[in-house]
């Protein structure tokens, strides 16, 4: 009878009723059980136990002895010194890792060649290695004694151990994958139908890109960037190898730390610490919240 009503001129079609699947679905997702809570319990208390409570004591150690400690902390030259090579050498690791990472997205998305899982899997080594393996490699290549190419680039007048350039080359590397991680899968989303299109209408590559390829990747390629400069300025095992550690010099806000808390000025420590992780926190909050909520979603 129902199919004769639809049938007829004039009918207005009937709303599809509802699945049983569907509300199963529905019901599943709305129901509360012992079990749920004791979940999210659970989940809930190793975030804070592993992350929120460590974050917690070195914010409290930080300003136990008032603010006053805190900036007469900051204000020492060698502190100030290696919290201004941190951020020298994070940002420098950063416009790295944007340029190549945002390349070797589209190559490994939008081409096929010989090579290319070789490839994907060499972007994910630094994710695998040790970063005290990465600089000891580092050591070998470009040491001026023992490196490959060491020697001669010292005759030149360019050293990259023990100096600014080892110490990039280290913190780009441990924190390769980043951008590429974040941007390759909203490129495998997006497709290459747009793309296509502007080609057809006479855009060459460089329109295509900044007209059609970077409005798609734009959530993805700054929260791929927030990540790079947090995971920089936190790097410590591979720059401990390659910088030498000469404070004053080469030495960075992380090897600070380690140096501070050893001779006993546990105050310098938190203080170098509470801003290492502040800027990395701060960074990743603000992304949060101007990133579209359709793009959080997804």
């Amino acid at each position: 009878m129902a199919e004769v009503l639809r049938s007829l001129p004039g009918a207005t079609p009937a709303a599809p009723a509802p699945t049983r699947r569907a509300g199963r679905a529905r019901s599943a997702r709305t129901r509360r059980t012992p079990f749920t809570y004791a979940l999210r319990f659970i989940v809930v208390a190793y975030v804070f136990l592993l992350v929120a409570w460590p974050l917690g004591l070195v914010a409290t150690n930080t300003f136990s002895d008032g603010f006053a400690a805190f900036r007469d902390s900051l204000s020492d030259p060698s502190v100030t010194h290696a919290i201004q090579l941190s951020v020298v050498v994070a940002l420098q690791a950063v416009v790295i890792n944007t340029i190549f990472g945002v390349t070797i997205s589209i190559l490994l998305v939008r081409y096929r060649f010989p090579g290319r899982r070789l490839l994907s899997i060499l972007v994910d080594l630094p994710l695998a290695v040790s970063p005290v393996v990465v600089g000891l490699a580092l050591i070998l290549v470009y040491s001026t004694r023992e490196g490959w190419f060491g020697a001669g680039l010292s005759d030149a007048g360019f050293q990259i151990i023990f100096a600014t350039p080892g110490m990039v080359m280290a913190t780009a590397f441990v924190s390769l994958p980043l951008v590429v991680r974040e941007v390759a899968p909203v490129l495998e989303e997006v497709g290459t139908d747009q793309e296509e299109a502007a080609r057809s209408l006479g855009a060459n590559a460089v329109q295509t890109f900044r007209r059609i390829t970077l409005p798609a990747i734009k959530w993805a390629l700054i929260y791929g960037v927030v990540l790079t400069l947090a995971r920089s300025l936190g790097e410590f095992g591979a720059v401990k190898i390659v910088s030498g550690n000469f404070e004053g010099q080469t030495q960075t806000a992380t090897l600070s730390v380690e140096q501070k808390y050893q001779d006993f000025q546990q105050q310098s420590a938190y203080a170098i610490s509470f801003v290492l992780a502040s800027v990395s926190v701060l960074c990743i909050i603000v992304v949060s919240f101007l990133r579209p909520k359709d793009e959080a979603r997804r």
